[in-house]
C-alpha cells in the first residue's frame, strides 16, 4: 500500500510538472506561436514563447488573471488553474483590432500597452516576414509613423514628430546606444542593427528622458535582439532560421543564419547575416532634376568625370555589411537569469551620394566622398533577479561596452590631397532598474544609470600621388562626456478605468575636451561643462469601456551638449564652416499630447493622437566668429564661420492618425497618416520651417489572408514641400531638390504602389515575393540626398527548424 501511495504521488508531481509547460497555437493555422507573452499583476510574472510556442508558467502559480497577448491575435485571460487544468494548449484568434495589445518593452521594463500614457507602436514578427526589409531604417518605416532620410544607401536617418538624429534615442537590448558624437545632421548608425536578429522592435512617440536621459527629445526607438530560449522538456532545444533574399533594384544578394541550443539551464543563440548591394537604380518617370548621369573614376593618376550608359544608376551607392551576434543564458532557478550579448556590425566604404551631386565650375566637386567602414560592437550583460522583498519585485543590472568607429574620406576633383578623418568611441554604462509591487494598484519603478564616453578622432593627409602621409587637422577634440541619474516613475490605477503614472529624473552631465591647437588657432585649449538637468512627466490613461481608450501625456526632455556640438570642425555647406563653441547649455522640450483610440463593432478601430512640442534653449547652428572674424579659409575656400548656440526656440505640432478595417472573407484594410510642423526661430527673429519636420506622409495597405497564405497590396506616399515651406538651411541645397517652375528648390509629392506576398510551404519553409514601386516612380523622400528605388522585385526563402 506504501509503494502504491509513492507512485501516485511520484506520478502527480510528474503531471504537475507537465503542467507547468503550456503551447499556445494559432486556432486558424494550428501552426504555434513565438514570442507571444503571458503576465500577471499578482504575482508579478511575465513570460514568453519559445519557437516550439511552449512557454512555462510555473511563476504564475496562484494567480487569478494571466493575460495571453500577441501582436494580431485577441488577446486570452485565465487564472493559472484554468491554464493548468486543460489540455495545457491556449488557441488565439486573428484580430488587428485590439486596445490592449502586448507587454511593451519601449520603457525599459514591461508594462501593458493601455496603460502607459504616451504612444507606443510596436512592429511584431509577423510585419518584418512579410515586408523583408533591407535594413533596420526601413524595419522602422514599417510602423507607417517614422519617416526615414537617406543620404546614401548605407544609410538611414528616422524623422519622428519634427525630431530627429541626436533628439532621438536608440536602444539595444535595454543599452543606450547613442554616442557623445551623435550629431545634428542626418546620423546612419541605426544601419548596425541586424532585421533578421531582431525580436521587436518599438517606437515611444514623444520625450523619453525620464527613463533614458538626454536626447529622448521626439521619441525612443527600442530594439530587442533575439533572447536565447531555455529547453522546457528534457530534451534539447534546437530552432533557427535560414534566409536568402535577392532584390532586383540594387541587385541585393542577402544571406542570414541563426541557431538556438537551448537546456533546461542554458541556452545560446548564434546570428551571422551578410549583404552586398550594387548601385541603387532609381525610378524611370519623375524629375529630370534626381538624374546624376555620370561618375567620377581615376585612372592613370588622372581623375575623369564619365558618363554613365544607365543614367538611372545612382554611382556611387553601392556598400556590403556583415553582422554578427553571440548570446548565451543562464537561468540557475527562477529567481535569476542571467543573459551576455556579444554584436559586432562592419560595413564597406560607402559613398556619400549627396556630396558626389555637388558641383563646382560646372562639373563635379568630388572625385571621392565617402564614409569609411563603419564598425560597432557591444558587450552587454544583463542579470535580472525576481526578489519580491521589501525593495522590490524584480531588478535589472545591466552593464555594457561598446566600441564605434567611423571615418570620413574626401579628395576633390584633379586634387591628390585626400583627407580622412576618424573617430572611435568607447561608451561604457552601468544602469540599475528595479520594480515595486505595492498592490493590485500600485506599482512603482525607479532605477540609476552612469555613461562615459570616451572619443578619440584624428585627422589625416594623403599624398596620393606618391602615398604619404601627413598629420591633418581631427574633427572632434579628444574627450570625455559622462553622465549619470536617477530616477523614479509611479504607476497608479484610479480604478478599473482609470491609471495615472508620473515620473521624475535628475541627470548631471560632464564634458571635458581638449583641442588641438596646430591647424586651427581657437582662442581656448579646452572646454569643460559641469551641469544638471531635471525633467519629469505625468499622465493618465482613462478607458470606459473595453472599446475605448483616452490617454493623456505631459513631459518634458532634455538635450545635454555632447562633443559634436562644442568641439566639431567640418563644412556644413558650400561656404559655410562649422567651428567649436564652449559656451553650451542644455536643451529643454516641453510635450503634450492627447490620444484617443476606439474600436466600433469588432471591425473598425480609429486611434488618433495630437502632439505640442516646445524646444527651448535649442542648439542650432548660427553665423559666428573666430579670433574677431567672420570667414576663415577652409579647405580652399573663403567660409562663413558658423557654431553650435544655444539662440533658438522651435515649436512642433502635428498629429498621428490610424485607421483599421476588418473586412469579409480574411480582407483587412488599414492605412496611418502623419501631418506635423514646425517653426524654428532665427536670427533676426523671423521664424522658419524646421529642418526635421517631414511633409505630410503615409501608408494606406490592403490585405488578405487565409490560411498559409498572406497577400498585401500597399501604398506608400508623401505631401509636397513648396520652396518657401522648406527650411531655410534647406532652401540652396542644389543637390538635393528638384526644381519648380520658378527654378527654385522643393520637395516634390510622391507615392510607390507595392504588392507583398508570403506563403507559409510548410512549418519549415515561407516563400515571399514582392513588386515594389510598380509604376517606377522617380521619387525623392524629403530631406534626402538619395533617390528611392525604382521597379524593385524581391523574392525570398525562409526555412525554420
Amino acid at each position: 500500500m506504501k509503494n502504491i501511495y509513492l507512485l501516485w504521488l511520484l506520478l502527480g508531481v510528474c503531471i504537475l510538472a507537465k503542467a507547468q509547460t503550456i503551447t499556445i497555437k494559432d486556432k486558424e493555422s494550428q501552426l504555434p506561436i513565438e514570442l507571444v507573452t503571458l503576465s500577471s499583476t499578482k504575482p508579478s510574472a511575465y513570460a514568453t514563447t519559445n519557437a516550439k510556442g511552449q512557454a512555462d508558467v510555473s511563476a504564475f502559480k496562484n494567480a487569478e488573471k494571466i493575460v495571453i497577448r500577441t501582436l494580431g491575435h485577441k488577446p486570452v485571460a485565465q487564472s493559472y488553474e484554468e491554464l493548468v487544468s486543460g489540455d495545457l494548449v491556449v488557441f488565439l484568434e486573428h484580430s488587428n483590432l485590439n486596445l490592449d495589445e502586448v507587454v511593451i518593452s519601449g520603457t525599459r521594463w514591461n508594462q501593458i500597452s493601455s496603460n502607459v500614457p504616451s504612444k507606443i507602436v510596436s512592429i511584431g514578427a509577423e510585419a518584418l516576414k512579410l515586408q523583408n526589409p533591407q535594413t533596420a531604417a526601413d524595419l522602422l518605416s514599417l510602423s507607417g509613423k517614422v519617416y526615414v532620410q537617406k543620404s546614401q544607401q548605407g544609410g538611414g536617418s528616422p524623422m519622428i514628430r519634427g525630431f530627429a538624429t541626436n533628439r532621438l534615442l536608440y536602444t539595444v537590448d535595454g543599452v543606450r546606444m547613442n554616442t557623445a558624437i551623435f550629431r545634428g545632421g542626418n546620423i546612419q548608425n541605426v544601419i548596425n542593427l541586424d532585421p533578421f536578429a531582431t525580436e521587436n522592435t518599438e517606437v515611444l512617440f514623444g520625450p523619453g528622458s525620464v527613463i533614458y536621459g538626454s536626447d529622448a527629445v521626439g521619441g525612443v526607438m527600442s530594439f530587442q535582439t533575439l533572447t536565447p530560449q531555455l529547453s522546457l522538456t528534457d530534451k534539447p532545444l534546437i530552432s533557427g532560421k535560414a534566409l536568402t533574399r535577392y532584390s532586383s533594384a540594387n541587385n541585393e544578394k542577402t544571406g542570414h543564419f541563426d541557431v538556438n541550443v537551448g537546456f533546461k539551464k542554458w541556452a545560446l543563440v548564434s546570428s551571422i547575416s551578410y549583404w552586398d548591394y550594387d548601385d541603387l537604380r532609381q525610378g524611370s518617370h519623375g524629375p529630370d532634376d534626381y538624374l546624376k548621369t555620370y561618375h567620377v573614376e581615376r585612372a592613370d593618376s588622372v581623375d575623369h568625370v564619365i558618363s554613365q550608359s544607365d543614367p538611372l544608376l545612382q554611382v556611387p551607392s553601392a556598400y556590403s555589411q556583415i553582422n554578427f551576434m553571440q548570446k548565451v543564458r543562464f537561468k540557475p532557478n527562477q529567481n535569476w537569469d542571467f543573459q551576455y550579448g556579444f554584436h559586432y556590425s562592419e560595413t564597406s566604404n560607402y559613398g556619400r551620394y549627396d556630396r558626389h551631386n555637388r558641383t563646382r565650375n560646372g562639373t563635379a566637386r568630388y572625385a571621392e566622398w565617402n564614409y569609411g567602414p563603419q564598425k560597432w560592437m557591444m558587450n552587454n550583460l544583463n542579470v535580472t533577479h525576481s526578489g519580491n522583498n521589501s525593495l522590490y519585485d524584480q531588478m535589472t543590472v545591466r552593464l555594457a561596452h561598446q566600441a564605434f568607429e567611423e571615418s570620413r574620406i574626401d579628395r576633390s576633383l584633379n586634387s591628390d590631397e585626400r583627407t580622412t578623418n576618424s573617430e572611435e568611441v568607447a561608451a561604457y554604462s552601468i544602469n540599475l532598474d528595479f520594480v515595486k509591487v505595492m498592490n493590485t494598484k500600485h506599482k512603482l519603478f525607479y532605477g540609476a544609470e552612469y555613461v562615459l564616453d570616451d572619443v578619440t578622432s584624428t585627422g589625416m593627409l594623403t599624398d596620393i600621388s606618391n602615398d604619404t602621409h601627413t598629420i591633418g587637422p581631427a574633427r572632434y577634440p579628444q574627450s570625455t562626456w559622462a553622465s549619470m541619474a536617477v530616477y523614479v516613475n509611479d504607476e497608479y490605477s484610479v480604478s478599473e478605468q482609470f491609471t495615472v503614472q508620473g515620473g521624475l529624473r535628475y541627470n548631471h552631465f560632464k564634458l571635458d575636451a581638449a583641442f588641438d591647437n596646430a591647424f586651427y588657432p581657437f582662442p581656448f585649449e579646452e572646454a569643460n561643462l559641469n551641469n544638471g538637468a531635471l525633467t519629469g512627466s505625468l499622465g493618465g490613461v482613462y478607458r470606459p469601456s473595453d472599446s475605448w481608450v483616452i490617454s493623456t501625456n505631459f513631459g518634458t526632455a532634455f538635450r545635454s551638449p555632447n562633443v559634436d556640438d562644442i568641439g566639431k570642425v567640418f563644412d556644413s555647406e558650400p561656404g559655410a564652416v562649422t567651428v567649436p563653441n564652449p559656451d553650451l547649455d542644455a536643451e529643454y522640450a516641453y510635450n503634450v499630447d492627447l490620444g484617443v483610440a476606439k474600436v466600433f463593432g469588432d471591425f473598425v478601430k480609429l486611434d488618433v493622437t495630437g502632439y505640442y512640442t516646445i524646444l527651448k534653449n535649442a542648439l542650432v547652428r548660427r553665423d559666428y566668429q573666430l579670433n574677431g572674424q567672420d570667414s576663415i579659409l577652409y579647405d580652399g575656400v573663403l567660409s562663413q564661420v558658423q557654431a553650435m548656440q544655444n539662440a533658438a526656440e522651435a515649436n512642433v505640432y502635428g498629429v498621428q492618425l490610424g485607421l483599421e478595417v476588418k473586412l469579409p472573407a480574411g480582407f483587412n484594410f488599414s492605412s496611418d497618416l502623419n501631418f506635423q510642423k514646425g517653426e524654428e526661430e532665427l536670427d533676426d527673429g523671423t521664424t522658419s520651417a524646421s529642418r526635421h519636420a517631414a511633409p505630410f506622409f503615409g501608408v494606406s495597405r490592403l490585405g488578405f489572408k487565409a490560411d498559409k497564405l498572406n497577400l498585401q497590396l500597399y501604398t506608400t506616399y508623401q505631401g509636397e514641400k513648396s520652396f518657401d515651406d522648406l527650411p531655410v538651411s534647406e532652401q540652396g541645397k542644389d543637390e538635393i531638390y528638384a526644381k519648380d517652375a520658378d527654378g527654385n528648390n522643393y520637395s516634390p509629392s510622391w507615392y510607390t504602389l507595392n504588392f507583398k506576398a508570403m506563403f507559409q510551404y510548410s512549418e519549415a519553409f515561407t516563400v515571399s515575393a514582392g513588386l515594389e514601386n510598380i509604376t517606377d516612380q522617380r521619387y525623392r523622400p524629403y530631406s534626402s540626398g538619395l533617390s528611392g528605388p525604382g521597379r524593385n522585385f524581391v523574392f525570398s526563402l525562409a526555412a525554420n527548424f
